[in-house]
């Protein structure tokens, strides 16, 4: 499981991408990988959990994120192997 943390790094630059920022996000989601999309406090930025993807994998997804690629976030990458969940998310720790 990875979390992903997109800080806004150039917000002048966000409002040209957002449209392809929220088509990426829906097409992640339907994907099967985005398992959860939030805001970070204080509008600083987003954060996603992906699932079904090693750390080069979702690096190489989330590169392709409109706001990734043209510099409107930082990305920071946490892998994270879970092993307690509570039942409903048993398929975390798989």
């Amino acid at each position: 499981m990875i979390i992903a943390l997109l800080q806004v790094v150039d917000r002048t630059r966000a409002a040209e991408h957002l449209e392809a920022h929220q088509a990426w996000l829906s097409e992640g989601v339907a994907s099967g990988h985005v398992l959860l999309v939030g805001n970070l406090s204080e509008g600083r930025g987003g954060a996603l959990l992906l699932h079904g993807l090693d750390s080069a994998e979702a690096r190489s997804m989330l590169d392709t994120d409109p706001f990734v690629a043209h510099g409107v976030v930082d990305l920071e990458i946490h892998e994270i192997s879970p092993h307690t969940t509570d039942p409903r998310l048993a398929f975390l720790a798989a």
